[in-house]
Formats: C-alpha cells, sequence, structure tokens
C-alpha cells in the first residue's frame, strides 16, 4: 500500500507561507530593521524559489490569487482602522497642516513624477514612455501604504506630533491617489491611444472622480450606521467586536460590488464609526489583536510574492527613475505643506522620510489599469514601472519610515507619561480673558468639545472650579495658574492648557501676568496622580526659565506638545514606569500602599479628634 502526498490543499499552502514569513520577520527583527519588510522579502524569495519548491509545497506564482478574499479582508480592515484615526474633534488643531499636506501630494508629488517620467524617461525607453502612461504611473505615486506605517509606528512604540499626523495623513493620501487615478484614467481613456482633444474630457473625469467616492461614502457610511443601530438596539456588548468586523465585510463587499473602491468604502466606514461612536473605534483592533501577527505575517508575505523582483532588471532605468521622483515628490510636498503650516522642526524634516511607504491601494490601481480596455496600450509598460518601483519601495519603505520616527524622537514614547492628557488637541495658544470665571469658561468648552470631556456637565464642573478657586487660590508662581476640580467619576485625569504669549491680568498674589491655565479635571481615583501633575508643573514652571519661557511662547499647539513631551521635559512629564521602577514601586507595593492608606483614614475616621 502506498501513500500518495499532494501539497494542493490551501490550508497547507497558509501554513508554509505563514511560517516562512514569521520566520523572515524575526530575522529581520534580530538585524533592528522593521519586520514588515521581513515578510515582504520572505514573499518575494518564495516566489523567486519556486522552480525549487513547487514539487514539495504545491506554492506557485499564482497561489496569492487563491487567497483573494483573505487580503481584501486585511486590506479592508487596516483601511477601517486608518479611518478611525480621523477623528474630526481630535484633529481640530492637525486641520491646517493635513490641508497642506493633501494639497502638496495632489499637485507637487505628481507633478515631479509627470515631468520625470514624460521627459527623461523617454530618453531612456523611447516609445514606451508616453504622456498617457506618465500621467497613470503619476497617481499611482500619490498612494501610500497605511498597513505598514501602521505597523511600522507600533513596532517602533512611537507618539508624537510626527506619528499623529503620518497616521491621519495615510489614510487622506490613499483618497487622493484614488481620486487621482479615477480622474486621470478616465481623463487618459477618452483620449485614445493616439493622443486627442483632453481639455473637452475634464468634465466626464470629473463625474468619474464623483461616482467613485459618492458610491464608497454611501456603502461605508450605511455598512457603519446599520450595524452601531443593532449595537444600540440588538447587539450584546460581547459582540460589539464581530459587529466592527461585520462592518468592514458589509463595506468592502458592497462597494466591490457597485464596481467601486472596497478600501475608500472601509476606510469611509472607519471614519463614520469614529466620529459617531468613537468609543467603539478599539472594538475591532482588541477583537483581532489576538491573532494580529496571523493576519499581517501571512499578508505582507503573500504580497511579497505578488511582486515579481526580476522586473526590476527588465526596466532599470524606468523604475530607478521612477522611484526617485516619487520620493523626491513625497519629500517637497510634505516639507512645504509643513513650512507653510509652521510645523516643528522635528516634523517638517522627517514627514516626507516617513510617507515613503508604498502599499496595497498602489497594487489595486495597476490591477485597474491591467482590466482597463482603454489602457492597453500603456499596461504593460506602467505593471512593469509600478510593480518593480512598488518592490523596491515595499523594502526600502518601512526602514525609512521607522528611521523618520527615530529621527524625530518619536519612537520608543508609546508610554504612559505623566502627562498624557495634554495631547495637541488638549492645548490653544493666544487664549484670552479679563476674569478667572471668564478664562475657565473658555477653556472648559474647548475640553468638552474634545472626546476626553469629563462625565459631568459642564455647568457643574465650571461651578466647581470656581467654587474651589474662591476657597483656595491656584495661582502659583511664574505666571502659572493650575484651576482644577475633583470630581466623582471618571476613567482618568483630563485637562485643558491655555496659553498666552501676552499674558492674561487676573489678579494673581505676585502681581505677574499669567501666561499658562492648565484646567484640570480628575476623578477621586486619581487623586496621587492628581498631586504629581500639580508638583511637576509648579516645580517645572518655577525651577525651569528655558522651559517656561519656550512653553509660554509656543506659536502653535503643536509647538507647546513638543515643549512639553520633548526629553528635555523629562521632569514635568515622565515615564510613570520608569518612575516607579526608580522609586522601587511594584504592584505590589501600591496595593499594599492604598490598603494602608485607605486603613489609616478609615483609622481616623473613626477618631474625630485626631
Amino acid at each position: 500500500m502506498f501513500i500518495q502526498f499532494t501539497a494542493n490543499d490551501p490550508l497547507l499552502h497558509l501554513a508554509i507561507v505563514l511560517v516562512a514569513g514569521i520566520i523572515g520577520g524575526e530575522i529581520f527583527g534580530k538585524l533592528h530593521l522593521p519586520k514588515v519588510t521581513g515578510w515582504i522579502a520572505t514573499g518575494i524569495l518564495l516566489r523567486a524559489l519556486v522552480p525549487f519548491h513547487q514539487e514539495y509545497t504545491g506554492i506557485t506564482e499564482k497561489t496569492p490569487s487563491a487567497f483573494a478574499p483573505y487580503m481584501s479582508f486585511v486590506l479592508g480592515y487596516i483601511a477601517f482602522t486608518v479611518g478611525a484615526a480621523l477623528h474630526f474633534a481630535s484633529l481640530r488643531n492637525s486641520g491646517k497642516r493635513l490641508g497642506w499636506l493633501l494639497v502638496g501630494e495632489a499637485l507637487i508629488t505628481p507633478t515631479i513624477v509627470i515631468v520625470s517620467m514624460f521627459f527623461v524617461g523617454r530618453l531612456i525607453a523611447p516609445g514606451d514612455m508616453t504622456m498617457r502612461a506618465s500621467l497613470i504611473l503619476a497617481a499611482i505615486a500619490i498612494a501610500g501604504a497605511p498597513g505598514t506605517t501602521v505597523l511600522v509606528v507600533q513596532e517602533a512604540r512611537a507618539r508624537g506630533i510626527l506619528t499623529k499626523t503620518l497616521i491621519a495623513a495615510v489614510a487622506l493620501i490613499d483618497m487622493v491617489a484614488v481620486g487621482a487615478f479615477a480622474f486621470l484614467a478616465s481623463f487618459v481613456s477618452q483620449s485614445g491611444a493616439g493622443g486627442g482633444e483632453w481639455l473637452t474630457n475634464w468634465q466626464t473625469a470629473l463625474g468619474a472622480v464623483v461616482y467613485e467616492f459618492g458610491l464608497a461614502f454611501t456603502v461605508g457610511s450605511l455598512s457603519a450606521i446599520i450595524v452601531l443601530f443593532l449595537n444600540r438596539t440588538i447587539v450584546g456588548p460581547a459582540f460589539l467586536g464581530p459587529s466592527m468586523v461585520a462592518i468592514i465585510l458589509a463595506a468592502w463587499g458592497g462597494a466591490v460590488g457597485l464596481g467601486v473602491s472596497g478600501i475608500l468604502a472601509c476606510t469611509f466606514a472607519g471614519i463614520m464609526v469614529s466620529n459617531i461612536r468613537h468609543d467603539t473605534v478599539r472594538s475591532v483592533e482588541s477583537y483581532l489583536q489576538s491573532i494580529g501577527g496571523v493576519l499581517f505575517a501571512a499578508f505582507y508575505t503573500f504580497a511579497g510574492m505578488k511582486l515579481d523582483f526580476s522586473l526590476v532588471l527588465g526596466s532599470a532605468g524606468l523604475v530607478a527613475l521612477y522611484f526617485v521622483a516619487r520620493f523626491i515628490g513625497k519629500y517637497v510636498g510634505a516639507f512645504a505643506a509643513t513650512t507653510i503650516s509652521d510645523v516643528p522642526t522635528g516634523v517638517r524634516n522627517n514627514l516626507g522620510l516617513a510617507l515613503i511607504p508604498h502599499g496595497g491601494v498602489a497594487v489595486g490601481l495597476i490591477i485597474l489599469v491591467q482590466q482597463n480596455s482603454n489602457l492597453t496600450d500603456i499596461a504593460e509598460i506602467v505593471t512593469t514601472v509600478g510593480l518593480a518601483a512598488l518592490a523596491i519601495n515595499q523594502l526600502v519603505g518601512p526602514s525609512a519610515a521607522r528611521f523618520a520616527l527615530k529621527r524625530a524622537g518619536e519612537a520608543g514614547k508609546d508610554l504612559p507619561r505623566l502627562l498624557d492628557f495634554l495631547d495637541e488637541q488638549h492645548i490653544s495658544v493666544n487664549i484670552t480673558g479679563n476674569s478667572i470665571p471668564e478664562v475657565v469658561q473658555s477653556l472648559a468648552t474647548k475640553l468638552y468639545a474634545t472626546k476626553d470631556k469629563p462625565p459631568i456637565p459642564m455647568e457643574d464642573f465650571v461651578q466647581q472650579v470656581l467654587d474651589h478657586e474662591k476657597f483656595e487660590t491656584t495661582f502659583l508662581f511664574g505666571g502659572l495658574m493650575i484651576p482644577h476640580a475633583v470630581i466623582e467619576e471618571g476613567s482618568g485625569i483630563t485637562g485643558y492648557l491655555g496659553i498666552s504669549s501676552k499674558g492674561l491680568e487676573l489678579g494673581a498674589p505676585d502681581g505677574r501676568l499669567i501666561h499658562a491655565v492648565l484646567l484640570l479635571a480628575t476623578p477621586q481615583s486619581e487623586s496621587k496622580r492628581h498631586l504629581e501633575v500639580l508638583s511637576a508643573f509648579a516645580h517645572s514652571i518655577t525651577h525651569d526659565t528655558n522651559l517656561r519661557e519656550q512653553l509660554y511662547h509656543a506659536r502653535s499647539a503643536a509647538h507647546a506638545y513638543e515643549v512639553i513631551h520633548a526629553d528635555e521635559a523629562q521632569d514635568i512629564n515622565y515615564f510613570i514606569e520608569d518612575a516607579m521602577a526608580r522609586a522601587g514601586i511594584t504592584d505590589e507595593l501600591v496595593n499594599e500602599e492604598t490598603f494602608t492608606t485607605e486603613s489609616d483614614d478609615n483609622e481616623k475616621q473613626s477618631k474625630p479628634n485626631a
């Protein structure tokens, strides 16, 4: 009796690819490179070695196609989570730089690519690089890599203005890329292979963009609204995570069924969920966190298998030109946008480098070129150059993004800090007011406009703050004031920092103008941290002249954030874990201290004269 084995089962293929990807990722991790680069490189290697292992593994170049639904789901999940990062209330202070960045991506990056590919590319490959091909490649060049970017940020444990801008930007940039592609693909399709009257076709091309975005928005929004309604009426909290997954599946499937971008639909679904019920956004991430490694390791290894690296050798000149032109466009566009919007130097110098990764949206756009019968004459050159450059970007991009995060000083900062609640959206510069009630009311209004507002009515909170101020002044030396109230409930300390470079005349005991007002809302459970915040601010503002002057004269909320969260501000905003380690505090000691304190309090309460 002979046992015959055929390696043609998709689950076996998935296991082999997953194990290979995990090994490749770990090897790259040991070399201090992003694991996502290792996954992609492993996929490229598996494809190159198909002739040697196909007989034993059954894996071929076409294997990734068998997992198209799986790839679509992971892409949809990535698009959903990136779209969920676009919580409008949290991006209030980011609007200017994000707006200018989108202008740069829509104009500067494609312009540099078009000029480079058409005028220089024709010298490298006469007859192949036409204006039509240059326009399509320019649209593809805009696309970023949300999934890769998110993974690099998570792996680097990054936090800061650059990180926040980057996460928000990649979703918007991909929207710009899809819109530009829809416009230019329609535009050049009407022009025909031999050119034509392009200027008469812009209205139809614009209509294609409106159609694409309109349907994607409708499908994504309806998917989110229907499931959120079910969550409020029928679905219990235990199934909140699965229901978020259902949104992703419905948005992608509905969009593809209507012939529009599933990535756009899932992005719109994430935006809708984030802005309707922001507290549910983390549900899908928490639900899939346990298998996140499986999802991404296999996904990016399959993505690497789709990239034929031999294409780089076949069109090396055009590929190198396209890669360099895209890099310059990204960097110049981001640098110009951040210069206009006056962001901190670390963001301005590194954002363009962090935008280098090129991912799934670009692959999707290239596939659309192959499927468009009106683009047959340019499909081969676009596919060859686009995929080859994409392969290089997939290998180089993640390392470039992580280098940018490290260079900006934001890597390794995603740890609990004393002043975590003071992000960019909780800071305003140039506040005004002629009295304490006026200033407190103004800052409270801004605080309640954020997602971290206290769980009591604003009027009650303001009254508690003012009552405390009458009982005991919160003026401190050096132009600082910290009005606050301790409330019964709440998930954590929150607050809002108002800065006035000119200074406010509020009647401080030392006669000085007030330049910084920190409004705090602290639940009773966070009373210890409340005292730490007061102590850290008071000590740093009164003793560190350099920090005080930088904070009081910050040009924007982003600059103030940089001052507070910089390494030089460790005294005012230290890592809580580091402080506990230095003090020799463990969870057991904290629990013991809490118990002892409560026991002492109870004993004192039993002795009224104590």
